[in-house]
């Protein structure tokens, strides 16, 4: 006995530690989800407000950053058709970080905003990052990977999704 309670395994108040592991299990991905969130709302936010990224050309422009990486792109066609009008790739680029983003951080449509997630990654690491010699010193590479967990998981915990979820399972137990 410690201080009067029981420290065998079948007290109500010492449980060898599962409890604290199915919390830490649970909301293990929060983090990430948290990070991803973050950094993909602050790369669409950085490239909307900064001025001499949405050109067709010019230093920092979205143009010369697409013409400089499309003869080391694994896919340079993909490349040539985001130069068939590289400012609106940019807003493409852009609006869809902000709402894959937003979409992980609040965790709503979660899985969908992952896949979001992992598609712009794949496709800046199949044409930006992909010359990135040894390639773990391009970034695409592990982001993409970090959405994969999430396109598999959700947002279980802490989310809309997981607010509407809960909300339809009373709606129905109600029913019954």
């Amino acid at each position: 006995m410690i201080h009067g309670m029981r420290t065998d395994a079948y007290s109500p108040h010492f449980d060898g530690g599962r409890n604290w592991r199915d919390t830490a299990t649970r909301y293990a991905l929060l983090p990430l989800r948290i990070f991803l969130g973050v950094t993909f709302i602050y790369a669409g936010l950085d490239k909307l407000t900064d001025s001499a990224f949405m050109k067709d050309a010019g230093a920092g422009s979205i143009g010369d950053m697409m013409r400089a990486a499309r003869d080391s792109s694994a896919i340079p066609a993909l490349v040539d058709m985001s130069l068939q009008n590289p400012v609106a790739f940019g807003y493409a680029i852009a609006f869809g970080e902000l709402a894959v983003g937003i979409g992980t951080l609040i965790g709503l449509l979660a899985r969908p905003a992952a896949l979001g997630g992992a598609l712009i990654s794949l496709s800046l690491w199949l044409t930006v990052s992909w010359a990135a010699e040894p390639y773990y010193y391009g970034n695409d590479l592990p982001y993409l990977m970090g959405w994969i967990p999430l396109v598999l998981a959700g947002a279980p915990l802490l989310s809309v999704d997981a607010a509407l979820r809960g909300r339809r399972r009373r709606r129905v137990s109600d029913y019954r």
